[in-house]
């Protein structure tokens, strides 16, 4: 690097950011560590955000870049290409870092010339820049060795010339660069995080991270992309084990409407997947094994399985139950590396999940997977003389280590080594895969069943919920 190149390249991403952009950039301009280029660019903005720029043109570390809304992954790798430092890091526009924010993060890589990225810990502001609250990771150097919760994309920093050799960003996704970053980086090259706070995040109500279906869509096109070539075929045997379950007088893995029950809809998910080699129908009892074996005999990738009543009891895992499956599967020669179990309560389930949780199981080479939702609700214990947050939840410090997550949507995925060598599947170094509130919706009471079949007599309104 020669003496006029700049040890940090930081580039500020600007759509219709007015009323923010100027604390933006004056965060950069006032950091400790002044060997760094700013470049703004501006992604086709509509408001006045341009005058705001504009006062900074003669600034000379400053390059100002306008556009027509080419979206951020191209817009990233326009930075990637004009940077001239060693390192580089993206602050959005209505984001603003701490003083000593390039200072930390950049020591940390020049200490460590095998260390891809760095990213800190931050505060959350709200539209005004008051402080609200404050994300915490996990220690990596002492806690970390699951890597399935990824850096934030902004305010992450790169080692530039190892971003290059990895590609830059793939434009094909118009949202979450840091998680297509992220990916790269963890199966290239080592990272860390810095457990201090060193920029501000705001939340404003029109953040891109407020659409939590787009995100979640992103997130499952990309892991495919990165393991295309890892699921060569098939390969996941899919347990669905059904008890004749009564609500309202009606059997619930048989009530359905058009022509198709809840237990037809589940197997056409379940073999809509890619990474779906064969489903079990597993049950105890008869009226379901024959209704089964009829619905299903057309169709060669379906079995149907008797198991004794003594596995289906309420109080019973499931672990027998998929033992049971996995045995037949290996009377009859099938070659599977994955087992699956997917609940009837959960009706709205898409096949994409079940792709999701084997690519997420091969990505960060866990021994199982679990579909969750993040459950931020407050919860109490009683002591006996009042009642108690549970994991000091009141704090104003949000901790990764006292973060909940709530097991809906139905899927407990295992490689078959790991379930067999420990006899269940939620077990071993588990990852996660978030679902949708369409697809956690789960049917556990006589209240569900009535909103379940009113979502079945106005389909229209299910959209309204992914």
């Amino acid at each position: 690097m020669s003496k006029d190149e700049p040890l940090v390249s930081v580039y500020i991403t600007n759509y219709n950011y007015e009323k923010y952009i100027e604390r933006s950039i004056e965060s950069v301009l006032g950091q400790s560590l002044q060997d760094f280029e700013l470049i703004i660019i501006d992604d086709g903005s509509t408001d006045q955000s341009k005058e705001t720029i504009e006062r900074y043109r003669q600034e000379e570390r400053i390059t100002i870049i306008y556009q027509q809304n080419k979206g951020l992954n191209i817009t990233n790798n326009v930075a990637m290409r004009v940077s001239r430092g060693k390192y580089i890091m993206r602050l959005d526009a209505d984001d603003f870092l701490a003083p000593e924010a390039l200072a930390e993060m950049s020591t940390l890589l020049e200490a460590d010339e095998a260390l891809g990225l760095v990213f800190p810990d931050y505060y959350y502001v709200d539209a005004k820049g008051e402080i609200t609250g404050e994300e915490r990771r996990h220690d990596f150097e002492k806690e970390v060795s699951l890597y399935d919760q990824p850096a934030h994309g902004a305010c992450t920093m790169i080692r530039l010339s190892f971003l290059k050799k990895l590609g830059g960003y793939n434009e094909s996704f118009t949202c979450q660069d840091g998680y297509d970053l992220w990916l790269k980086f963890i199966t290239h090259y080592s990272v860390n995080n810095i457990n201090k706070p060193l920029f501000y995040y705001r939340r404003h109500g029109e953040n891109l991270t407020s659409n939590e279906g787009r995100i979640l869509e992103t997130r499952r096109a990309i892991k495919e992309t990165f393991i295309a070539k890892e699921k060569s075929k098939a390969s996941t045997l899919i347990v669905i084990p059904v008890r004749n379950t009564k609500i309202k007088g009606e059997s619930w893995p048989l009530f359905g409407k058009e022509g198709e029950t809840v237990l037809e809809q589940k197997v056409t998910q379940c073999l809509e997947a890619n990474t779906c080699a064969v489903v079990y129908v597993v049950s105890s009892d008869e009226v379901i094994l024959t209704f089964a074996r009829d619905a299903f005999r057309s169709l060669a990738r379906v079995k149907v399985l008797e198991r004794p009543a003594r596995f289906a009891g309420p109080n019973q895992t499931l672990g027998d139950t998929v033992k049971l499956a996995v045995d037949a599967a290996g009377k009859e020669g099938l070659n599977v590396q994955f087992v699956m179990t997917a609940a009837l309560e959960y009706p709205f389930l898409s096949a994409a999940v079940v792709d999701d949780a084997v690519n997420t199981l091969l990505l960060f080479k866990s021994d199982a997977v679990l579909s969750v939702r993040p459950d931020n609700k407050m919860y109490y214990r009683h002591t006996g003389h009042t009642l108690t947050p549970i994991l000091d939840q009141e704090k104003f410090t949000r901790l990764e280590r006292e973060a909940i997550y709530k097991a809906v949507g139905g899927i407990m995925l295992s490689t078959l080594e790991s379930f067999k060598s420990r006899g269940k599947i939620n077990a071993g170094k588990i990852s996660h895969i978030v679902v949708d509130e369409h697809a956690a919706f789960g049917v556990h009471s006589s209240f569900d069943f009535a909103v379940y079949k009113g979502f079945q007599e106005q389909p229209a309104a299910v959209g309204h919920m992914s």
